[in-house]
């Protein structure tokens, strides 16, 4: 992995994958929501979807009122209100401006009003939402070198409906903004403005997890090579692929990746792992809900 020096990343937990390095690999997945017309359409909203193989992804453009209900939902779900022009409620628990909100197993409704953009994060257990997803036939295979899904422990004090500040100050370097749940992990990193400079780039790799890329404005290139193996039939070209906002990537492992801001004006990105990521869980300070969320790993 190549990051800055400074950048704390570079003193993350080295892997301690102990599997033969894999001869097959799974491609990208890049779903351009401008491309698609919305799969749900309503009074004031319009939504679309996309997957990897653990999650779903629902990206809303809302102007009025929504509700998002689910009933005997099997896990936790997470609902980011992207703009500060929202609000919701869900039961008693109300929130204002980014958040995100962390909504428990079993039946509830969620209700946004404003102008601007929701995101809903659902594992594929939700299998009424994964086959909305525009890539739905792509995961009709399970795609390679990606462990089995594992939920994580729950919560201190059992379920509940939780919110979480996306507004507040995030770590230093790297600028992140980490927030996990059992089934999810969101780093919600503010937004940037004008190109990023090509001469600091961080290329690094996953062993065993998708990322799941959003970006929410602007425009980027997501750069992603592949290894090569002694059987060139499963040599993939390098990807240098060119996607504007609203879109999502699904980098898989072990590709080597990097995502290049290109837009001169705003670009923002947020990405997402399902379920969390230990090795960020690992490093400390770096959750900012770590005390609600104990950790898979042992401490």
């Amino acid at each position: 992995m190549a990051f800055d020096k400074g950048d704390l990343r570079s003193t993350l937990p080295s892997s301690t994958a102990t599997a033969p390095a894999p001869e097959r690999f799974s491609g990208a997945e890049h779903v351009q929501f401008g491309d698609l017309a919305p799969v749900e359409k309503g009074d004031g909203v319009s939504t679309w979807y996309a997957r990897g193989q653990n999650f779903v992804v629902g990206y809303s453009e809302l102007d009025g009122t929504v509700s998002f209900s689910r009933t005997g939902q099997p896990d936790e779900y997470v609902v980011l209100l992207a703009d500060d022009t929202l609000s919701a409620s869900v039961g008693d628990v109300t929130a204002s401006g980014k958040t995100m909100i962390v909504v428990p197993p079993g039946d509830s409704t969620v209700t946004v009003t404003g102008q601007g953009r929701v995101l809903r994060l659902l594992t594929t257990r939700s299998s009424d939402i994964a086959d909305l997803a525009a890539n739905a036939a792509s995961y009709a295979e399970r795609h390679e070198n990606i462990a089995d899904f594992q939920p994580w422990p729950e919560p201190v004090g059992g379920y509940r409906v939780r919110t979480y500040d996306l507004n507040v100050e995030p770590l230093k370097n790297p600028p992140f903004r980490l927030y996990r749940c059992t089934t999810f992990m969101v780093n919600f990193i503010d937004p940037k403005q004008g190109p990023r400079d090509p001469s600091k780039m961080s290329p690094h790799k996953h062993d065993d997890f998708e990322q799941c890329s959003i970006v929410l404005a602007g425009e980027y290139l997501h750069h992603i090579r592949w290894p090569w193996t002694t059987n060139k039939a499963n040599w993939r070209d390098d990807e240098h692929q060119r996607v504007v906002a609203p879109s999502v990537t699904v980098i898989p492992p072990p590709s080597l990746h990097t995502s290049e801001a290109i837009g001169a004006g705003t670009n923002h990105l947020i990405d997402v792992f399902s379920p969390p990521r230990a090795d960020f869980s690992a490093m400390e300070g770096w959750v900012f809900n770590a005390a609600d969320y104990p950790s898979a790993q042992a401490d």
